[in-house]
């Protein structure tokens, strides 16, 4: 077991440098196709929470006196930062997991036998359709709440959830893209079978992400409630 783990870790090494490496060449088209997979599942859903938002009652308790609607405080930027670090690091497990599945876990499937063997070799592949089921059940989680949570303010507010949405664009699709970095990494890997380059993508993306992050939290602290209250007249 001892063995398995540092081969493991050494795989792990040795393919992040190599990829690393790689991307050094041509930075702008790796991080290009990540951020337009990001892009595209951001921008589904934020068309599903629309749709929600839209067919909701808007009869959700909405709490008016915090952010996005009311200007907030440190400690706000910090529990909005603290709640968008934990989903990302959801999502860069993601990757490490797609790394173990779909790499180092059937190469070391090579040195065993029977049963042992074909454990590991489909295992791997039950492991990353798990982590698939487990995202799109998140994502479809993350409409519904948001989509209502939408049509309870919008309602508050007497305005449309459209022009709502409006409002929180400037920080909700940074945030959003950064958060789906590292899945648009995953999903463009195993298209790809290149399963190996995971941990990589996972350090390149949690870089990339938490800047952008930061920044989207405290745009939503202070600069969202005076961009909803120019747009909405309250």
């Amino acid at each position: 077991m001892r063995s398995e783990a540092s081969d493991t870790f050494t795989l792990g090494l040795v393919a992040t440098r190599d990829a690393l490496r790689d991307w050094s060449r041509t930075p702008g088209r790796v991080i290009g196709r990540w951020c337009a997979g990001a892009s595209l599942a951001a921008g589904l859903l934020l068309v599903g929470t629309l749709i929600v938002a839209e067919v909701s009652p808007g009869t959700r308790a909405i709490d008016l006196s915090v952010p996005p609607v009311s200007t907030g405080g440190t400690g706000y930027v910090l529990t909005i930062l603290g709640h968008n670090l934990l989903v990302l690091a959801l999502h860069v497990f993601a990757c490490v997991a797609g790394f173990i599945a779909g790499s180092s876990v059937p190469a070391t499937a090579q040195c065993l036998r029977g049963l042992e063997r074909v454990v590991h070799e489909y295992g791997g592949r039950l492991a990353i359709g798990f982590v698939a089921l487990a995202t799109l059940f998140s994502l479809a989680n993350q409409v519904v709440d948001l989509g209502s949570s939408a049509a309870g303010v919008a309602h508050e507010l007497h305005t449309s959830p459209a022009l709502l949405l409006l409002a929180l664009l400037p920080h909700a699709a940074p945030e959003l893209l950064a958060l789906f970095l590292p899945l648009a990494a995953w999903v463009l890997a195993s298209r790809r079978g290149e399963w190996d380059q995971l941990l990589a993508a996972a350090l390149v993306t949690t870089v990339i992400a938490v800047p952008i992050l930061v920044a989207a939290a405290s745009w939503e602290t202070y600069g969202a409630p005076l961009l909803i209250r120019l747009l909405t007249g309250h």
